[in-house]
């Protein structure tokens, strides 16, 4: 299958919703920066012209002056809180999990109002005062607590749950990570995934498309399938990107 046919269903979709006279909503959100490197200046650079915004989820024990001298003159990137130090805490027969129920809960409370004071000392215009579990994992007990820390959004992976005790703002395609797969994803597959889920909120349109990215990790095929994203969805009728501060008002 060649380029233009692995992105027609996109593009077809695309032209459903304008000629409904609709706007399919899109967000992205990177994980795990910590300081300034090569690959954060590619992600940068790829969304910067085209003027996505970028919700950048950072890991506060070790995100410092350095990145937020960086990102000062970002106007597209807003900061999230991305747990605490991305440390895992679950036994190696469970899943990976920083905020499970593997420590005291004061444990982890703590380091989450820790982690929100860090980086709004560091990001005092650009904090977005959202909690990014990392792994999407967090316990249940944990997130009535969230909104006492000064959270306002829990943000995590799969479709939204209608009956959360904080606003949800999660992400539903990931560029990098399937099943049994990292990295390398087939560009169809993820097209195919963004259709999918473009189609179901034609049916009820009840929230924003996630986009997850993790720019650390990503390979040559991981920035061929985010430049080609952008050249699909900019300035077009019918999809529009937007930013998060805009979702949750």
């Amino acid at each position: 299958m060649n380029d233009d046919q692995t992105w027609a269903p996109l593009r077809q979709e695309i032209d459903r919703w304008q000629v409904a006279g609709r706007t399919a909503r899109l967000w992205l959100r990177d994980d795990d920066v910590v300081e300034p490197t090569d690959a954060l200046e590619r992600l940068l650079g790829v969304t910067r012209a085209p003027a996505i915004p970028l919700a950048l989820a950072a890991v506060p024990a070790f995100a410092g002056e350095a990145l937020a001298d960086r990102l000062k003159t970002e106007q597209h990137v807003l900061v999230a809180v991305h747990g605490w130090s991305h440390q895992n805490h679950a036994p190696p027969e469970e899943k990976k999990q920083e905020l499970g129920g593997h420590r005291p809960r004061e444990t982890a409370l703590g380091e989450l109002r820790d982690g929100l004071a860090a980086l709004r000392r560091l990001f005092p215009e650009a904090l977005l005062p959202m909690l990014v579990p990392p792994w999407n994992r967090i316990s249940a007990d944990l997130i009535p607590e969230l909104a006492g820390l000064g959270f306002t959004t829990l943000s995590t992976f799969g479709k939204a749950k209608t009956d959360s005790s904080i606003r949800l703002l999660n992400t539903h395609v990931d560029v990098v990570n399937t099943r049994g797969q990292r990295g390398n994803r087939p560009h169809q597959d993820l097209v195919a995934e963004l259709v999918k889920e473009l189609q179901a909120r034609f049916a009820s349109d009840d929230e924003p498309v996630g986009i997850l990215t993790h720019h650390l990790v990503h390979g040559a095929s991981e920035w061929d399938f985010m430049a080609r994203l952008v050249e699909e969805t900019t300035g077009k009728p019918g999809i529009a990107w937007l930013p998060a501060r805009e979702l949750l008002t």
